[in-house]
Order: structure tokens, then sequence, then C-alpha cells
């Protein structure tokens, strides 16, 4: 009897205590987000000097995709998906002329919404720049900045949050169809589902459909380790019964949303689908289609087995059992999963850039918020942070300090390429810099020669010499 007793209080004294911890973490800051440092947002205006040229570079560097209205444009060297012509992201090219959809973006003025730009160009000259929608002609226009980098949390974990108005409910529908169809009917855990998850396996020879409910899969992934064992089972199933006490269903799918693990890049994890909607497609959530959707879901079950950027044709097949199971359960009709399964994956080719590809400029950046942000805010609180960097100058001033280098190199008969150098270019009206280069290889992320060498500056120090003594004219004069 005693020994039932103690059992008994145990039991209460762990329910107390992981209802504490279910309480805690989910009505705390769930999350600790990433900063995100992007460079200046590239203008467009009549007169603007620009050349077409340059102008798809920065396209094709912010990932735009070109549209099935012109697939080999002239000048273009990213591989052509065929995409909407009025997707975001999107862009055509006829000769002088560029037809494009932008992304929307929060800028530091608010909010701008997609826009659809038609920029005609004369003479290496932005000539005109129309509205496509409004039918009006424009005097300015931004596109979305490009993303430089990012300063990560310690875990190294990375998610763009969203709400749960924000998913495409047919994507709601995909998951919960694989993953827990009774979802809205079962308080934390589903025993039939259990069960008829191991006879459809059984049955099909194929893992389609998961055991544990998206409840489950949650607490697994936001309050326990990886270990398997009974223990912690038992304890996945107590947290689950909890989270589903406290919180409604919406809260916890959202929550869900946000937190599932979907794919490594290098030493950064991608989790929730808003940030794997970007990293594999190159799109928001509110452009995925049916089989991109069924996509994201099938990787649940085994982002790394299944990456479709390694594993093509396991993604594939992934895929195409998850848009079977849609139509098994009457959610597609047999024309559209025919249709889905007959699509590519189309996955982007190069994901957006987990680390930064101008380490010498970022550290200039992060010298300067950690003079104004403690280090603990600048790596969980999800800040957005808008530069001056103008990657077209930033360009220009990588490949002029190469040639240069070589240049003297070559002059001097040095091999090896011993010499070394940096460069810093500032906006002469308000000294923004532009671009900063510190060293040859502009992507080594190591000594930077622009802002820690030291070295003799010569008479460049005269003329700020002379005029701070100028400006003293009853101390100094020119016949001083």
């Amino acid at each position: 009897m005693g020994a039932v007793v103690v059992g008994v209080l145990a039991l209460m004294g762990f329910v107390i205590y992981s209802d504490q911890t279910v309480r805690t973490q989910f009505e705390g800051k769930r999350w600790a987000l990433p900063a995100r440092v992007y460079a200046r947002p590239q203008e467009l205006y009549p007169g603007l000097k620009l050349d077409p040229y340059q102008f798809t570079t920065v396209l094709e560097q912010l990932g735009y995709r070109i549209n099935p209205a012109n697939k080999n444009p002239a000048g273009t060297t990213q591989p052509v998906t065929v995409i909407d012509s009025d997707e975001a992201g999107s862009f055509q090219r006829q000769d002088q002329t560029f037809e494009l959809t932008s992304r929307p973006f929060t800028f530091s003025d608010g909010p701008q919404p997609a826009l659809h730009l038609r920029v005609d160009f004369s003479d290496n000259h932005v000539n005109a720049l129309h509205d496509v929608k409004t039918g009006k002609d424009l005097t300015l226009a931004r596109l979305d900045p490009l993303l430089i980098g990012s300063i990560y949390p310690g875990h190294n974990e990375d998610r763009i949050l969203v709400k749960l108005n924000e998913i495409p409910p047919d994507l709601i529908k995909t998951l919960i169809a694989v993953e827990d169809r009774n979802f809205y009917g079962h308080h934390g855990i589903d025993p039939r589902g259990i069960a008829r998850a191991a006879l459809n396996d059984l049955w099909h020879h194929k893992n389609i459909q998961g055991g544990s409910t998206l409840t489950q899969q949650l607490v697994k992934n936001f309050y326990l380790s990886p270990e398997r064992s009974i223990q912690r089972k038992f304890q996945e199933i107590i947290m689950a019964l909890l989270l589903e006490l406290h919180y409604n269903k919406n809260e916890i799918l959202e929550t869900y949303a946000n937190e599932i693990y979907l794919g490594q890049d290098g030493s950064r994890a991608i989790h929730g689908f808003g940030l794997a909607s970007e990293f594999y497609f190159g799109k928001s959530l509110s452009q995925l289609k049916l089989p991109e959707m069924a996509l994201l879901v099938g990787l649940v079950k085994g982002p790394s087995y299944y990456d479709p950027r390694h594993h093509p044709l396991r993604a594939m097949a992934r895929r195409n059992l998850v848009l079977s199971e849609l139509n098994r359960q009457g959610i597609i009709n047999p024309d559209q999963e025919a249709t889905a399964k007959a699509a590519s994956l189309s996955i982007v080719t190069r994901p957006p850039d987990s680390n930064t590809s101008y380490p010498a400029f970022m550290g200039l950046v992060y010298r300067q918020l950690r003079r104004d942000y403690r280090e603990q805010d600048l790596r969980s609180e999800g800040l957005q942070i808008l530069t001056t960097l103008d990657p077209i100058v930033q360009a220009v001033a990588e490949k002029s300090l190469t040639k240069r280098l070589d240049e003297l190199e070559k002059q001097y008969g040095m091999k090896d390429k011993p010499l070394e150098g940096a460069v810093v270019i500032t906006n002469t009206e308000g000294a923004e810099v532009l671009a900063l280069v510190g060293g040859r290889d502009a992507r080594f992320d190591g000594f930077n020669r622009a802002l820690d060498a030291e070295r003799q500056i010569g008479s460049l120090i005269k003329p700020a010499i002379y005029l701070t003594a100028l400006e003293q004219p009853y101390s100094y004069t020119l016949a001083t």
C-alpha cells in the first residue's frame, strides 16, 4: 500500500512539474530569432545610371526567376525556371525593357506590397518606370533588399515566424491528412491513429502516415531531447495531454508550423514552413502550389533522407505518396493528383545564403551593432537591419582590388600572389559606406584589413590638418 501511495505522489509531482514546464515555455518567449542584415534596396527612377546587364545581375542576386514569357533573356546566367508571369520575385526581359514583380517587404518607413513594374532602359540609364497594375508612370520604386547576412542564436536555429492565417489552408489540410487525420478530434494522443498508421504501413509496406499526433510531435521537438526510451515516451504523452488541456488547436498548430525541423543548410537548422518555403522554393508560403506543399509536408518524416537537393528521386517519391494520400482521402481529385505528380520539384538551385558573402562589411556592421545593442538581443530578438551596402559598387570594388594587385605583382615580377590590400568606398554626400573589401579574397572571413590594418597614411593627412587650421582664422592663416 505504501508503495502505491509513493507511486501516486511521484506521478502527481511529475505531472505538476511537466505542467509548469509546458506552460512556462509555451506562454513565454518561444524562440530566439536571428537578426537579419540587408543591403540597401535597389532604387529605380528615370535618369538612374544603370545598364541592363547590371540590372539583370541585381535581379539574379536577389534570386528573381525568369518567367515563361522570356525563357532565354539575353545577359542572364542563372538556370531558367518556369514560373507564373505575375509571381513575386519573377522577371522577363525583352531587349531594353524589363517587366518584373517585386517581393513585398517591410522597410523602415512601413510595409511595401509587391509591385508589378516595367522598366525601360536607354543609353545605360533608366529611361522610364511604369506601374503595370495602375497604368501610371512612377518617379521612384524600390526592390526588396538583398539579404547579406544573419546573426544567429547559439544553437543556429533559423525560422521565419508565420501566423496561422498566413499559412495556406491547403498546406494545413495536407499536413493534417498525412501526419494526424484526427487532429481536431483527439486530446493530445490518438490510440486509433497509432493503430491505423501501423496497419497502413504494414499493408502498403511504406511509411505514409505517422503514428504520433501533431501535438506529440510538437512536444518532442519543443520540450524533449531526441532520446528514445519508454520514460521519454511516457513524458511525451503526459505533456501532450497537458498542452491540449491549456491551449486550443489553432495555437498548437501555429506553434507546430513554426517549430518543425525541415532541413539543414551547413550549420544552420531550417525550422518552420515559412523559412522552408523560402529555402527550397525561393518564395513565400502564400505562393506555394499543391505539389510544393506536398513536398514540404513529406519532408516532415525525414528532412535529411528526403532532401530534394541531394536526393531528388527520394523526394519525388515521397511527395507523390503524399499526393496519393490526399486523393485517397478525397481532398484532391484524380486529375489534380495526376497534374501535381507530373510537376517538377521546382527547387531553387541555390538556396538563400545562410552565411554572409560580404564578411568584411558585416564586420563593420557587427561592431556598430554591438556598440548599440546587447549581444543577447542581436541573437534573439529578430532584428531587421538595413545597411548602406551597394552590391553593384561592392562588386566593382572587389574586381578593382584584384585587378590592381595582379598588375603590381606582374610589374614587379612577384610570384605566389604576395600582395594584399583593402578598399573602402563611401558616398561623398552623406559619407555612407557603400562597399568594403577586407582583402584579396573578399569571401574570406579572416583578418579585415579595411578595419584592422595599421599603416602609414602619408600625405593623405595634410588636407585634414590644413582645413582644421584654416577653420581657425584668428590662429592660422595662409601665411602661417
